[in-house]
């Protein structure tokens, strides 16, 4: 199985990420009030940054927001694209270190065979525009049981510990489908968790759950048997009867049947028999259907974080967090180092640290950090070597 390349999310919190520079003791009285200092101004100047894209976002979400309770006055509404909503999306989100998943690996990820035991049907041909957003990749092993708990077997797979899922559906929805509910031009935007990549699928609106091979063999083949049975046992008489006249009104026997009271109730009593082992398998098929419907229901409910507008909210949120979180990191290991590194250098320190110190593997983004730093005037280069500035 391939190895997944380092992410670049930080899964510490900022108030941590704080606490834990500062327990390190590298910090003289003095460095540690600049080091507060500068915390600061990156957390003013990122909150006054991400107030400006919020109102951006709100005004380009508004004329697409399925759970608007405000009015519309079209007349003084300036008309935006959906563009405009995608094109500010895709950049909160990559600051907030997700991942955009391309239209090949959606399509992989749909022909994978789900952990989920069932079989899953989607066709994107239903929807205007998919995007789809991983954070947090992870290799994972699950033990599945098969064959009534009798076999165990261990897989491996690719976890996402979030996903954000966008759909924007087609101008001309057909009512009949199972997307008949869904007013036609609007759009789904969906915040999930703890997602396997195999079971991508789950989170469309208009999955359809099939039955696999061997679901069908386990209702199949009890179906066979005891349908031998039903036919051997309570309908000999009726095929018996049944077989007399057929022949006699082909001409291969000349002797006629007589339909008596007897043999009309042994005729309703194998079409009765009949009918009544047809509507069981039925019944059989049905429930088994609805009951990996009701799991897939349940196991939804726990993995949904947030709808629409929420979601943006949040994304928001975490997207400052790891702007903040990035520029105190380098701003901390220039000031505690004394002397000026190179990018190359910072970079290795950075993640270093976390490898040894808090056993987390992440690709740090020295460049995008060492940017912000110098945009705030908190750090300053001397070739290719940097080191902290008072902002």
């Amino acid at each position: 199985m391939d190895e997944l390349p380092l992410l670049r999310f930080i899964p510490f919190r900022r108030a941590d990420i704080e606490a834990m520079c500062l327990s390190e003791g590298q910090l003289t009285q003095s460095q540690q009030q600049r080091f507060t200092q500068a915390r600061q101004q990156i957390e003013t100047h990122f909150q006054h940054d991400f107030h400006s894209i919020k109102q951006q976002l709100k005004d380009a979400y508004a004329p697409l927001d399925p759970d608007a309770d405000t009015r519309v006055v079209k007349e003084l509404r300036k008309e935006r694209a959906p563009q405009d909503l995608i094109a500010t999306l895709g950049q909160v989100l990559d600051r907030a270190n997700y991942e955009k998943v391309t239209e090949k690996g959606l399509h992989k990820a749909l022909r994978s065979s789900s952990l989920f035991q069932v079989r899953l049907y989607v066709d994107l041909k239903d929807f205007e525009e998919v995007l789809l957003y991983t954070r947090g990749a992870a290799k994972r092993e699950e033990t599945l049981r098969e064959f009534f708990g009798l076999w165990r077997r261990k897989v491996r797979f690719t976890n996402f510990e979030r996903v954000v899922l966008y759909i924007r559906f087609k101008d001309d929805v057909d009512a009949d489908s199972a997307l008949g509910d869904c007013p036609p031009g609007s759009t789904m935007l969906k915040l999930f968790q703890n997602v396997p990549e195999a079971d991508l699928e789950m989170l469309f609106p208009n999955i359809r759950v099939g039955m696999r091979m061997l679901d069908r063999l386990m209702i199949g083949v009890p179906a066979l048997v005891s349908g031998g049975l039903v036919v051997t046992t309570k309908m000999g008489a009726t095929l018996l009867l049944l077989g007399s006249l057929l022949g006699f009104w082909l001409g291969l026997s000349t002797e006629p049947v007589e339909l008596d009271k007897a043999a009309l109730l042994a005729l309703l009593a194998g079409a009765g028999a009949l009918l009544g082992y047809l509507w069981k398998q039925y019944r059989n098929f049905r429930n088994r259907k609805l009951k990996y419907t009701q799991a897939l229901t349940e196991n939804l409910y726990f993995k949904l974080l947030d709808n629409n507008a929420g979601v943006l909210y949040r994304i928001l949120d975490d997207a400052e967090e790891s702007e903040c979180k990035e520029s105190m990191l380098a701003y901390y290991f220039l000031l505690a180092e004394g002397e000026p590194m190179t990018a190359v250098e910072l970079d290795q320190a950075i993640e270093a640290w976390f490898a040894e110190r808090w056993q987390c593997r992440l690709d740090f983004e020295i460049n995008d950090a060492l940017q912000k730093l110098q945009l705030l005037n908190l750090a300053r280069a001397d070739g290719d070597r940097w080191q902290a500035a008072i902002g």
